[in-house]
């Protein structure tokens, strides 16, 4: 080590230790190889050279380093062996730690899996051992972790901690260590490449911090760079605050998907969203060797974590609507839509799903941008100009990669010809990915074979291009959910099932659109689902082999038969047909969450969002699963990606109020419950909030409100409410009142937490029974 100007030389005393070499030296001391002539043992002494130690912060700042090691008794922590003054300067003895710096064993593209779990997951324990003691380190970086000749990991260095005195237990002190200020506004304390946002401003820092340096070292460990990269200090700490880290996928390709997650979470920049325990940390790590030591494969798709050039994939935008009229907006839509569900049907071709792609429309993102949320190598973006019966449509296909412009055509046509256009589109797109990614030949016959692959994937669309294009319109007013909307998308499709009666997607969608209607209160459930069941019956006749016909019949079976078996089969018939479709996978997903076969449900959840991976819905089904399973860490995570991906979506504060009060975050769970748009879920959250913190007549207000207005909407939300104040008979009359109702989150009751309570009741598995979701 370069140790400049070091105070004291080889050969010198210091007590009763004997100097032997510099070992390093820093803001907060000089640290020196020593020989303990007492013990006639080798030791690390820490001194404060004297001209600071008659600085009084110093002086402070030394004593309480004393005070914090000492506090600690960990086998990944340096060991403190005694405090002791010479000649009016005070310095520490400390255990000598032989080996590298973790910063000296970086490799430039990552070191492997198993390597960087075997220092991770110490390197975690000994922070949830400091962080149980009040101790917060606030310059956790490699140069102050040693890793030593036998492996151990030993963290150093915890000169800018503080003791946090006033905890007097460990669980209060773990509490401290969470919440204290340990930072005066405006003081800015560690070293920047692995420094917290909150560090970075000046503002209060807690043990939060140590996991964003946390997060920092393992991304470096896995990458071999850090996350945020800037020529000088300051732009370093710009990118800390505003930009996010290249996905770790996008540097090497075989990470585990749970591992990339794990980083993530570390590495977010508000506090309150990061991981909140280096316990948590440390447990996911530790599951995750065991899962990878036990041979099972991770829950990753190899598609997903295969380098782009191996398989070609591509994100489709939707098409920007050029036209003066904004009712063609559907018409673009349902280019887009067409494009995807034929080149989703290629063999071979990994293709971004419907609603990852479309959450981009209209918000200007870059390719780059999109290749990274998508994980995706290259991006087919257009636009559609429609002017009467004439519409150009220009489009490009784009490599993530360099921006480099693949291919490019723009066509001018008429509607009669607008689907032949698309098909032309498809083919050039599939001809052209695999001549560029695979290095196939671009020869007459690769044309042929991926005009036969094109024809076959669009032979649903049937052969009347006005009854399609109805449907694509109908479909686009069914999807906005909005009540005139669907009602208009029925009449709409109706007119395309006129003209052509064997159009299975049609009638398939008109399926949806009934049982949205009787969902949402627009219709008599009865009336609406036997409309649903008879439209999507007529689908199947139709199409057996189309998977999106199964999935609305198997949801009608789901939500309104509560036949479980009939659901399951559905839902397995579309994996068969479509093993890559997230919308079946996420169906599945909740179906084995109401059967309480919560790891399965994690499973495909995972799944889902691997290929669908801004799919808010997707985040929020799964947030519900991991707390059913009591995993509320991840399930805040869930709902908070969720929100971020679709803020005004029904429901999802609710959820996210309920885990925040099975973590005993009150406060924040009360705000979070008035932030909630649907006056239902609101009432239904301030009323647990306020039983559970102690204020009983807001909460039976609340409840009132509830019950006043929302009986025939909300009958589990009361049964909920409440069975967690404690009111069984109140419980089982509204779950008995949500039976008789058809309510559709009484699937649900089997893990919802809310209702363990009612477990013991003997009418508790009576109406698991009725349910058909008996053991």
């Amino acid at each position: 080590l370069d140790c400049p100007a070091m105070t004291h030389s080889p050969g010198t005393r210091l007590g009763g230790y004997e100097i032997l070499s510099p070992l390093g030296a820093g803001g907060m001391g000089e640290v020196y190889r020593a020989r303990d002539l007492r013990l006639g043992r080798e030791v690390a002494v820490k001194v404060l050279p004297a001209a600071l130690s008659a600085s009084p912060d110093r002086l402070a700042r030394f004593e309480r380093e004393a005070r914090t090691v000492a506090a600690l008794n960990h086998p990944n922590i340096v060991i403190l062996h005694s405090i002791e003054e010479a000649d009016g300067a005070p310095f520490l003895t400390l255990e000598l730690v032989e080996g590298e710096r973790l910063d000296s064993g970086l490799a430039p593209g990552g070191l492997p899996v198993s390597r960087v779990l075997a220092l991770a997951i110490p390197l975690a324990d000994a922070l949830a051992a400091a962080h149980d003691r009040g101790v917060v380190h606030r310059d956790l970086k490699p140069a102050n972790v040693m890793v030593t000749g036998e492996g151990r990991v030993k963290v150093l260095d915890f000169g800018l901690a503080k003791l946090a005195e006033e905890a007097q237990s460990l669980d209060e002190t773990a509490t401290v260590a969470a919440n204290a200020q340990i930072s005066r506004d405006g003081q800015v304390v560690g070293t920047a490449p692995y420094m917290a946002p909150e560090q970075i401003r000046g503002g209060a820092v807690d043990a939060r911090a140590d996991l964003f340096a946390l997060g920092v070292i393992l991304y470096e460990l896995l990458g071999g760079r850090r996350p945020f990269a800037g020529k000088t200090g300051p732009d370093v700490s710009s990118a800390i605050l505003r930009d996010p880290p290249p996905p770790l996928h996008a540097l090497r390709g075989d990470l585990p998907p749970d591992l990339e997650r794990i980083v993530a979470r570390c590495l977010e920049k508000d506090p309150e969203r990061r991981v909140q325990t280096a316990k948590d940390v440390r447990n996911e790590l530790e599951l995750l060797r065991r899962t990878l030591e036990s041979g099972v494969e991770p829950s990753a798709s190899s598609a997903r974590h295969a380098p782009a050039t191996e398989q070609p994939s591509i994100a489709v935008l939707p098409f920007v609507n050029r036209s003066r009229d904004e009712d063609d907006e559907y018409f673009a839509d349902g280019l887009t839509d067409e494009l995807l569900t034929v080149l989703a049907k290629i063999k071979g071709l990994r293709v971004a799903a419907r609603s990852s792609a479309f959450h981009f429309k209209g918000k200007g993102a870059t390719v780059d941008e999109v290749g990274r949320a998508l994980n995706v190598a290259t991006v087919l973006e257009g636009t559609v100009r429609k002017a009467g019966a004439r519409v150009r449509i220009a489009v490009q296909l784009v490599k993530v990669a360099d921006g480099y412009q693949l291919w490019s055509e723009t066509y001018d046509r008429t509607l009669e010809d607008i689907f032949a256009v698309q098909d032309d589109i498809a083919q050039s797109v599939v001809k052209e990915l695999r001549s560029t990614l695979l290095g196939e030949a671009a020869d007459s016959g690769a044309s042929g074979e991926a005009r036969a692959e094109v024809q076959a994937a669009a032979r649903d669309r049937g052969e009347n291009d006005e009854a399609h294009r109805l449907f694509l319109r109908g479909r686009f007013l069914v999807e906005r959910l909005g009540p005139g909307d669907i009602t208009q998308g029925i009449e709409v499709l109706r007119q395309a099932i006129a003209l052509n009666p064997r159009h299975a997607l049609a009638w398939t969608w008109l399926s949806y659109a009934h049982e949205y209607q009787a969902g949402y209160g627009l219709a008599p459930v009865a009336e609406g689902y036997a409309r649903a069941r008879e439209a999507v019956m007529q689908a199947l006749a139709l199409a057996p082999d189309l998977a999106e016909p199964h999935l609305a019949l198997g949801t009608i079976q789901k939500m309104h038969d509560w036949d479980w078996k009939s659901a399951e089969r559905s839902f397995r018939r579309a994996l068969e047909l479509e093993p890559d479709n997230s919308k079946a996978l996420h169906l599945a997903a909740s179906l084995a969450q109401y059967l309480g076969e919560g790891e399965e449900a994690v499973r495909l959840g995972r799944r889902a969002l691997e290929l669908d991976p801004l799919a808010a819905g997707g985040h929020i089904s799964l947030g519900m699963t991991y707390r059913a399973l009591g995993r509320n860490a991840e399930a805040e995570e869930c709902f908070r990606q969720g929100l971020e991906i679709s803020p005004g979506r029904i429901g999802t504060r609710l959820a996210l109020c309920a885990v925040l009060t099975e973590m005993g975050r009150l406060d924040e769970a009360l705000a979070t419950a008035e932030e909630e748009g649907e006056e239902w879920a609101r009432l239904t959250g301030l009323a647990i909030v306020h039983h559970l913190a102690g204020r009983p007549e807001a909460s039976v207000a609340a409840l009132e409100r509830l019950v006043g207005e929302y009986a025939e909407d909300a009958a589990v939300q009361i049964a909920c409410v409440h069975a967690l104040r404690g009111e069984t008979e109140n419980a089982f009359t509204w779950l008995d009142r949500a039976y008789a109702q058809r309510d559709a989150g009484l699937p649900g009751l089997k893990l919802e937490p809310a209702l363990r309570s009612l477990h013991g009741d003997p009418r508790w598995p009576a109406l698991l029974a009725r349910m058909g979701l008996a053991d």
